[in-house]
């Protein structure tokens, strides 16, 4: 019915426009599907499948490009994954990622952290953290 009138979900967007998952290169997970990435960003999967624990870094809620990588790579919206935060900090059975300021923060947070996770436009992608395809 969406297709229908002319709207879809996810929205078609570019793959190259969209940012993409990147992680710290000590980690030895080339790819992961969309419901395991959406496990791990709301933060009900805490382990890497070797083991390691993850570190999951995000941007603020109101930075375009979390608004963008939540909708176009988890298939969920910003508001949806706070809430999945906020019910796991109050009842005390979890914690919230750890937000940063700008993508030249969550580069620099990820390359330094083993097991660190997070997005990050093409432009800000250097040789210091390892992309992670999304299946």
């Amino acid at each position: 019915m969406l297709a229908l009138l002319g709207l879809l979900w996810p929205p078609a967007v570019a793959a190259s426009d969209s940012p993409v998952l990147v992680a710290h290169p000590s980690v030895q997970t080339p790819r992961l599907t969309r419901d395991t990435t959406r496990a791990i960003f709301a933060m009900r999967q805490r382990t890497w499948p070797d083991g390691q624990a993850v570190r999951v870094y995000v941007l603020s809620n109101d930075n375009p490009v979390h608004g963008r990588f939540v909708k176009e790579r988890l298939a969920v919206y910003p508001h949806q994954l706070q809430l999945a935060w906020d019910r796991m900090v109050f009842s005390g059975t979890g914690q919230a990622p750890t937000r940063v300021f700008s993508q030249v923060e969550m580069r620099e947070r990820i390359a330094s952290t083993p097991g660190a996770l997070g997005y990050l436009e093409r432009e800000y992608l250097d040789d210091r953290v390892q992309v992670i395809t999304m299946e």
